[in-house]
This record gives structure tokens, C-alpha cells and sequence, in this order.
């Protein structure tokens, strides 16, 4: 299988030696050379990475790169097999291999990470809590007047408990190919009736996050046959200060 999964990246990383991953420097229009792929050669939106995040490689892996298979990971976060170990070498022989994901897409459509259980907040509420909820709203109103079948899908979507985030995946091209036209037409259009120059870097991230989001809702819709896989950090997570911020998000609703 001709499979290339992106790890987007935006400062020198280790990086898995297996020839099924493509380092890709994300806003290298922005940045000095990594001695990566860039992001900014034939078409792309290098230049609006501060908006858009790892988006930036996913649209230039649509615009540009030929392959069968297509995937996107990030260069502290890989799909790979359950690891319970704070040992950054175990972790990393704990990432999949071109062997893993043949053995996956032999049997599935999609390859998903597991989804992040929100708990006593709904994907919706969630999203408000972190984040300007008038861009969800806005990104609502986008889908009724440009995809009105994903309007239910939506509705579902924003409605439940757990989502995939990171926008991390594995697919074949085609499938990618589809989805891209869908979620860039969505997004653009967003732009254009988005002023951010009051946002600060972290809000600025619109279009990443909301594209989490949208993937989850474009995914709603199709008939495909997936899996989820567990996700491997390479560097630990501070879990006690991510549930405490979350909890403050959702009792005083300050970011």
C-alpha cells in the first residue's frame, strides 16, 4: 500500500524513522526551513497557519501529494498500540509501523483516534465554554445555506458527549479528497465573515478548532467502516491542570 501519513510539525522533533511518515513543516511561509516538506510550495495556505493551525499541511497534502492512502499525525501525538509507561523509548516503539496501518486498512475505511469523553459537557457546550460561541454559530448557519443534508448531522454531532479531536486520521486519498471540498469551502466561507483582530493567538486558532468539530459532523454522514486507536503522547499530559482549567471554563465560563 502507498500509504504517506503527515506529521506536522513547526520546530525540529524526533521523528519516527519508518518510511510511512512524511514530517511536513506547518506555516513554513512564516518560518525558517525545518528540513522538512514545507508547507508552501504548489498550492497552498502556509501563510494563514496561525488561523488554521495543522490545516495547513492537510491542505497542502490535497493540493499536492500523490499517494493511496493518506494520513496526518503530529509530531508529539501518533497513532500507535496501548502504552502504560511515562518512558518517552517505550512510547516511541509503541507507534505504529507501515505494518500496522496495512493490517487496519485491510479491514476499515477510516483509522480514528479514540474520542475524547467531555463528560458533563455536550460538544456544543464544551465548545462555548473554551472558545467565542458565535463562530460555532456562525459555522451552523455556513452548513444550513451550503450543506443543509449535514444540518441533522450537525445537530447530532453538537448534541454528544465524546468527539475525535486533533484532527488525526487515516484514509484513502480519494475519501480525503472529498472531505477537503467540504470542510475548506465551509471553513473559507467562515473566514470571510470572521474578523479576528481582536482575538488573541490561542482564539486565533479558529479554523483548527472548529475543523474538529467538522470532522466529526462530515464523518456523521458518511457510511464508513472505522476504527479507533489509542493515541500516544510523547510527552506526558498534565491532567490534573487540564480538568482543573476545564472546570473553571465550565463554572465561571472564563477561558
Amino acid at each position: 500500500m502507498d500509504i504517506k501519513i503527515l506529521v506536522a510539525a513547526h520546530k525540529k522533533y524526533w521523528m519516527p524513522k519508518d518510511s510511512v511518515y512524511l514530517p511536513i513543516q506547518v506555516g513554513a511561509a512564516l518560518h525558517p526551513a525545518l528540513g522538512y516538506v514545507p508547507d508552501n510550495t504548489g498550492y497552498n495556505i502556509s501563510d494563514k497557519n496561525p488561523n488554521y493551525c495543522e490545516l495547513t499541511a492537510l491542505y497542502w497534502a490535497w493540493k499536492n501529494l500523490d499517494c493511496e492512502y493518506i494520513g496526518l499525525c503530529h509530531y508529539r501525538r501518533y497513532f500507535g498500540h496501548t502504552v502504560h509507561s511515562k518512558d518517552v523509548e517505550k512510547k516511541k516503539s509503541a507507534i505504529f509501523t507501515k505494518a500496522d496501518y496495512e493490517n487496519l486498512l485491510k479491514k476499515y475505511d477510516v483509522i480514528l483516534p479514540k474520542k475524547r469523553n467531555y463528560y458533563i459537557e455536550t460538544v456544543r457546550s464544551q465548545y462555548e465554554h473554551a472558545h467565542f460561541k458565535k463562530d460555532l454559530d456562525e459555522t451552523e448557519k455556513i452548513i444550513a445555506e451550503k450543506y443543509p443534508g449535514y444540518s441533522d448531522a450537525f445537530t447530532k454531532v453538537m448534541n454528544q458527549r465524546k468527539l475525535h479531536i486533533l484532527n488525526m486520521f487515516v484514509m484513502k486519498k480519494p475519501l480525503f479528497d472529498e472531505y477537503c471540498t467540504w470542510l475548506f469551502d465551509i471553513l473559507f466561507e467562515l473566514e470571510k465573515r470572521t474578523d479576528l483582530t481582536s482575538y488573541d493567538t490561542y482564539e486565533a486558532r479558529l479554523f483548527g478548532f472548529i475543523s474538529e468539530r467538522l470532522f466529526n459532523v462530515w464523518l456523521e454522514r458518511q457510511n464508513l467502516k472505522t476504527c479507533e486507536v489509542p493515541v500516544v503522547f510523547l510527552e506526558n499530559i498534565d491532567w490534573p491542570k487540564k480538568i482543573a482549567d476545564f472546570l473553571k471554563r465550565k463554572v465561571t465560563g472564563k477561558r
